[in-house]
């Protein structure tokens, strides 16, 4: 779910043609749990092969990340969650819970045959398993895309990573990345820029949107660490935040007071004992250095034994990826030897 600092953030509308030739980390997790939650059949059910295998993940992240490498330049690296800590337990609870009553309604709006209803219930069903995550790695190593596996918060790795200036920005929907302390944050890296509101049962029109963290935090006039106080007042996926605080509040706070640790009485009481530790996720999470972003060899006969036998895709859809990334590489490597050359 992430945090909710919608009201106080400085932000910049951009289009796909500006992030050419642009690399960023992407939350992994995050960008599958779109596809597994739209890519649906007309009652809710999402695409499977003829082993019962979901493979909705699998077409997302297979067109759309093939189409931004191809068709927009863009350089991806995908990064999945590790060990979540020890304070999000409540959070995965609350998800679970939600995604059961979500599968309840999602069946009983099915007998009664209203189909708006239950593919609005079903988008809040899906479920990231581990062999779903690993057909998604299996995915990427054949088409020699890389992708890293982060110690814990996947967002946290993407920060540190942009942080390096290995990448441009992490790429999330969360703001998440931002209290880690990325650089610079891209959200809503879509190639159709829509979202499925599922309250709503309606989409909303989306554009990348570009956050700049020293922009943001200078224009409130606030330090990173205070914006990770601010969050905790408001609430993340490791605290529960203070009742009736939202992020305006929170800022003005913060903003008056200095830390959470200043705060009235009042409301320093309603938050939780493990401040510190909560704090410190953001502040010092742990992320690795182990990792590399160059491209490997594109597997062309691997991927249409795993696509098109295990998994049942069309052979003429694979074949139109596969051609698109050889160009990619085609175009990479003239690029490489253009660039030795100068070099020279």
């Amino acid at each position: 779910m992430g945090v909710n600092l919608t009201p106080i953030i400085v932000k910049e509308i951009l289009t796909l043609n500006d992030l050419r030739r642009r690399s960023l980390a992407v939350d992994a997790n995050n960008y599958l749990y779109q596809f597994l939650a739209l890519i649906r059949t007309r009652d809710g059910i999402p695409l499977k092969d003829r082993r019962g295998n979901i493979t909705s993940h699998l077409a997302g992240l297979l067109f759309r990340s093939t189409r931004l490498i191809q068709d927009y330049e863009v350089k991806l690296v995908f990064v999945f969650d590790g060990e979540p800590p020890k304070q999000k337990k409540n959070e995965i609870a609350k998800r679970r819970e939600l995604r059961e009553k979500a599968v309840v309604d999602w069946q009983k709006a099915l007998k009664e045959g209203d189909y708006a209803t239950a593919w609005s219930k079903a988008v809040m069903t899906s479920r990231l398993t581990k062999p779903l995550i690993e057909d998604a790695k299996h995915l990427l190593s054949l088409l020699g895309i890389p992708y890293v596996q982060a110690p814990s918060e996947a967002e946290a790795q993407t920060a540190h990573m942009a942080k390096k200036g290995d990448v441009w920005a992490a790429s999330s929907k969360d703001y998440d990345s931002l209290l880690f302390g990325a650089t610079r944050l891209l959200r809503y890296l879509t190639i159709y820029g829509r979202e499925y509101l599922p309250s709503k049962g309606t989409f909303r029109l989306l554009k990348p949107e570009l956050i700049e963290l020293q922009k943001l935090l200078a224009y409130h006039g606030i330090s990173h660490a205070q914006l990770v106080d601010i969050a905790l007042l408001v609430g993340t996926d490791f605290n529960k935040g203070v009742k009736g605080i939202g992020p305006k509040t929170a800022l003005k706070l913060i903003k008056t007071h200095g830390a959470l640790e200043n705060l009235p009485q009042s409301i320093k009481s309603k938050l939780a004992d493990d401040l510190k530790e909560v704090r410190n996720i953001f502040l010092k999470p742990p992320v690795t250095d182990d990792y590399a972003l160059k491209y490997d060899a594109l597997r062309e006969d691997e991927l249409y034994r795993f696509l098109c036998e295990e998994r049942d895709f069309s052979k003429n859809r694979v074949q139109t990826v596969i051609e698109r990334m050889k160009k990619f590489y085609r175009e990479k490597k003239q690029a490489d030897l253009e660039r030795w050359f100068n070099a020279c």
